[in-house]
């Protein structure tokens, strides 16, 4: 959870350096870069709580099981 924690650190660092970077010289670029890290983190958010969920009730309702 630690390195989930750094990654979503680092990655709000990056979306508020490209959108001070847009304000100062008007590329969309840095916009589009944004947009981008945006939507991979938001993607592997989803994947982790997935394997999260996964973990918690499917594997351990499995080990009662067995």
């Amino acid at each position: 959870m630690l390195v989930l924690r750094l990654l979503l650190v680092l990655s709000a660092l990056i979306i508020v350096l490209s959108g001070g970077m847009y304000l100062l010289t008007r590329k969309h670029t840095y916009l589009r870069f944004a947009w981008n890290v945006l939507r991979f983190i938001a993607l592997l958010v989803l994947v982790f709580g997935v394997l999260f969920l996964l973990e918690r009730y499917v594997l351990v309702g499995w080990g009662i099981l067995l």
